[in-house]
């Protein structure tokens, strides 16, 4: 009987019996099964609350970054990634920081945009000016919708329109600002939306069609700055190194591109362990990145009038320490008591600081021994644990490899069948 990925009812079934028609499908080994129903510490029955059709959970390596002095505090940052050297750059990077005090951050309000998108409207300018002239009728209507938000100071603040031209017409373009507080935002702005859009296509004739967030957060920023003296990192050759890499970065969307993944494998590593939002991170610090018309780099680097190395970073944060998964997922809620905050913009402060420390870590390899070198050794004890080292194997067989330089999977078997023939007196 041929296979099929058809499976009615599917999502209604236990979690045992799902495993099962897996097994089937993919045969997989009893040794296999074992591992999908292995738990860690995100319980079962907690993953299976979260998303749909759960068969397992999937654990990362969770690393506390040392070192880090942010606005005179110091912090153990908690990060989960799989990436090799990006705990220990970041670690390495925050202590070069701290003979000059380290970070300084800071962030504006947690304001998020909600966008109503009106179509067939007939007189989009004259559209314009109405829903401006309602204002506060608009913001009521939205703020009804989360009186709990509105107790703790935040709602809806303001309203903005566009009017965009596109190849099936013009749009009218409502911007609902609201200031979300310590959460993330996406569920209350979609919520009052909804609720706006009536109320708009009646004072427009138009009709309301996208009522959702906007994950370009331009008006939720965090920003870090840094100065990295140059006797702590190698000298004036590196600094003048990591200036010419930037401004390679800022020119050219190629190199831009792979210098921002730099500074988001800090952000991310440390917005997964929290229970974030990765891909609305992700995608409000690319789409910022291009706020000009040009993809570009999101960091600045230069040489100040000492000769030593300044960094800043400036991106959109968006990020919450109240609700979704940072209140159900039991190692985000650690990792938040870890970090010691309280606030989701002291949360963002961290964040952007991570970022540029990574940054500075990347680019600093890269003006001196270059990026592979940094990555090798790291990269090696994954390729020995890949091939079956195990324990003490695992240290004998990365010496080799990184001796040879050949950080390969078939070298690293026929290093590891020397190291075990010389371990059992075979010679």
């Amino acid at each position: 009987m041929a296979k099929t990925s058809r499976i009615p009812g599917f999502y209604r079934l236990p979690i045992e019996e799902r495993i099962e028609t897996v097994r089937e499908f993919a045969d997989l080994s009893q040794e296999e099964v074992e591992l999908l129903r292995k738990e860690g510490p995100l319980p079962m029955d907690v993953a299976d609350r979260m998303i749909e059709n759960v068969i397992g959970t999937w654990p990362l390596p969770f690393a506390v970054a040392t070192n880090f002095l942010i606005n005179g505090r110091d912090y153990l940052v908690p990060m989960a990634i799989e990436e090799p050297s990006v705990v220990a750059a970041a670690s390495n990077a925050a202590k070069m920081a701290r003979p000059s005090g380290g970070f300084r951050a800071s962030s504006t309000e947690s304001i998020m945009i909600g966008q109503i998108q009106l179509v067939d409207v007939p007189n989009p300018e004259e559209a314009r000016v109405q829903i401006l002239m309602e204002r506060d009728r608009i913001l009521e209507i939205a703020n009804e919708q989360d009186p709990v938000l509105v107790k703790f100071g935040g709602g809806a603040r303001d309203v903005e329109v566009r009017v965009i031209e596109t190849g099936v017409g013009p749009m009218v373009i409502v911007h609902l600002l609201v200031d979300v507080r310590d959460a993330m935002g996406a569920n209350a702005i979609n919520t009052m939306a909804e609720a706006v859009a009536p109320f708009l296509e009646r004072i427009t004739k138009g009709r309301a069609l996208l009522r959702i967030i906007s994950n370009l957060a331009d008006r939720r920023l965090a920003r870090a700055h840094a100065v990295f003296r140059a006797e702590d990192i190698g000298g004036e050759e590196v600094v003048d190194g990591i200036v010419y890499a930037y401004e390679f970065a800022a020119n050219d969307p190629y190199r831009a591109a792979t210098h921002n993944k730099g500074i988001m494998n800090g952000v991310i590593a440390v917005a997964r362990a929290t229970g974030q939002d990765t891909r609305a991170i992700e995608a409000g610090a690319h789409s910022y990145a291009a706020r000009f018309g040009r993809y570009t780099s999101l960091s600045t680097w230069w040489k100040n009038e000492d000769g030593d190395l300044e960094g800043y970073l400036e991106m959109p944060m968006a990020v919450g320490v109240v609700g979704g998964v940072t209140k159900v997922h039991p190692v985000a809620r650690l990792a938040l008591k870890v970090l010691g905050i309280k606030t989701a913009r002291e949360l963002a402060e961290v964040m952007v600081a991570v970022g540029l420390a990574q940054n500075f870590a990347a680019l600093r390899a890269l003006a001196t021994e270059g990026i592979q070198a940094g990555h090798m050794k790291l990269h090696a004890r994954n390729v020995a644990m890949a091939v079956g080292a195990v324990g003490e194997e695992v240290d004998l067989v990365v010496e080799r490899l990184v001796r040879m330089k050949k950080i390969r999977e078939d070298v690293a078997r026929e290093v590891l069948s020397e190291v075990r023939r010389e371990r059992a007196g075979g010679g």
